[in-house]
């Protein structure tokens, strides 16, 4: 009687009446219940998800589970890829024992292994099909966040961009951010903005430059310039089925606030550029954020404003985003209450703190009369979830343990020859690989310092060729003249002050940023 009540339950709850994928099977006291089947509506999948769960638990093929369904359905897809290992994606899977037997258990008699088709890409060029951004586009608050400039220094920034965007600057790549730094806190730069911008100091100027250096040198300064990464080919379509857009980050690991960040602007700038979409029986793109925690560590608050603002608007576009972390706790509240859909893998609970994360993680759940799920929780095998999601209705469905399908392509990475065949084979890859050196701000400021420069020069040789006055003994009577010298004084003060960009000291005091 309880597993017929369980069967009805889950069926009533997961039913979906348009397109959907499958996720898997109810579990009950420790079997597998093929008949309670587990399905996400791809209706609501721009609601945004999470999928959560500790380090082994199963994340990593739960989304390469979701891309694969996602695609055939003809929904692109991108996600990162954080160690190389989803590049299989691209060819079918082999069947072994662990997988025959996990078909069997659902009752998949359908299930065949498959390929997808996959684009790689990289924020070094070296892995896959470059990844750029304009450091306009890019904008201040991600920039900051990258550079991790405290408030002082990313307002500094904001007053560069500002000028920037005021004097129809292009700040294409780290050189042009360079110069217009250096520009504006030193010489006649400053001097141009103290009344309108504020005065910018030498140390802050200072601070920042050397944290563009260290970007530099850290190998990723080919992330900024052009050609830019058009968002426009992660909507593409092979054969009627979505291109899985993988994003190879396991080359610059070591700086995870950039991967993070740069997977936000591709997200801001998709809410930016594409058309209101309204309701969608299937939405045009998921986009999955991998190690979603490392976009809010030490975030400011401007940077998380952005993120929820993005999430909260970017569903009319037809985009969805799931976010991918161990701990339900690594979301802030904000984001958190927009998720509408949840698949959390096991927790381990060795600690006082895992305790506690373990306890509110149920709290995120519906309720359900068949599982103490705190104790349940801590059990669960690899491969197997709570899930709890939207149904077509927009209502959460109930809790569900659930035993997830396998995917049906290879899990793992391509070969060394596969990967670099699937690299030349790609139109992508060739499309992104030539950098384009626009006139951008580095060369516009460098002219105009050197036209100014050049006027100068020839207003000293006007000077120094202008002829000499007669009657020089009546000249030398007036200079002799106390007055003479003060007025000769100032006039070489001008001159020199016209050289060298001096300027008058004033007496009212300005914010130094």
């Amino acid at each position: 009687m309880a597993k017929d009540k369980f069967i009805e339950a889950i069926n009533k709850s997961y039913q979906v009446a348009g397109p959907s994928i499958y996720l898997g099977a109810g579990l009950l006291d420790g079997e597998i219940v093929q008949e309670a089947k587990v399905n996400l509506s791809l209706k609501m999948m721009n609601r945004h998800g999470l999928v959560s769960g500790a380090t082994g638990s199963g994340k990593t093929r739960t989304l390469q589970l979701m891309a694969e369904q996602l695609s055939a359905a003809g929904v692109s897809v991108f996600m990162p890829d954080m160690k190389g290992d989803v590049t299989g994606m691209a060819k079918e899977g082999v069947l072994n024992d662990k997988i025959t037997e996990r078909v069997k258990a659902l009752g998949l008699s359908s299930y065949k292994v498959s390929g997808f088709p996959v684009e790689i890409y990289s924020l070094s060029g070296k892995l896959g099909a470059q990844m750029r951004a304009t450091v306009t586009e890019f904008g201040p608050v991600l920039l900051s966040k990258i550079l991790e400039l405290n408030d002082v220094q990313s307002g500094v920034l904001m007053i560069l961009f500002k000028y920037a965007d005021d004097k129809k600057l292009p700040i294409v790549d780290l050189n042009d951010l360079k110069k217009v730094l250096n520009y504006l806190s030193e010489g006649e730069g400053a001097a141009e903005i103290k009344d309108d911008y504020g005065k910018i100091s030498s140390a802050t100027a200072s601070t920042i430059l050397r944290k563009i250096v260290a970007m530099e040198q850290q190998g990723v300064g080919q992330l900024f310039g052009e050609k830019s990464f058009d968002i426009e080919d992660l909507l593409e379509k092979v054969d009627g089925q979505g291109v899985i857009s993988l994003l190879n980050v396991s080359d610059v690991q070591s700086q995870p606030a950039i991967f993070s960040t740069f997977m936000l602007s591709l997200l801001a700038e998709l809410y930016q550029k594409l058309p209101e979409a309204g309701d969608l029986d299937k939405p045009k793109l998921i986009f999955f954020l991998d190690e979603a925690h490392l976009l809010f560590n030490d975030a400011p608050k401007a940077f998380l404003d952005q993120i929820e603002q993005v999430i909260r608007l970017i569903r009319s576009k037809g985009v969805g985003v799931f976010f991918c972390t161990q701990l339900v706790q690594d979301i802030p509240p904000t984001v958190l209450s927009q998720l509408g859909n949840r698949v959390s893998h096991v927790i381990r609970a060795f600690t006082p703190n895992d305790v506690k994360a373990l306890r509110e993680t149920v709290k995120t759940f519906p309720t359900s009369e068949f599982y103490d799920m705190e104790k349940q929780f801590t059990q669960l095998g690899t491969g197997q979830a709570f899930i709890t999601v939207l149904n077509d209705k927009g209502v959460p469905t109930a809790t569900a343990a659930v035993h997830l399908a396998p995917p049906a392509s290879f899990m793992g990475p391509l070969t060394e020859s596969e990967y670099k065949n699937h690299l030349n084979a790609s139109e992508l890859f060739k499309k992104y690989k030539e950098t384009i050196d626009p006139q951008s701000a580095f060369e516009i400021l460098n002219e105009r310092v050197k036209a100014r420069e050049e006027e100068k020069e020839e207003e000293v040789e006007e000077k120094a060729t202008r002829p000499a006055k007669k009657e020089k003994s009546t000249f030398e009577e007036v200079l002799a003249s106390p007055v003479t010298k003060q007025i000769g004084k100032e006039l070489v003060r001008g001159v020199f002050g016209m050289l060298f960009g001096t300027a008058p000291r004033r007496t009212t005091t300005r914010r130094r940023w």
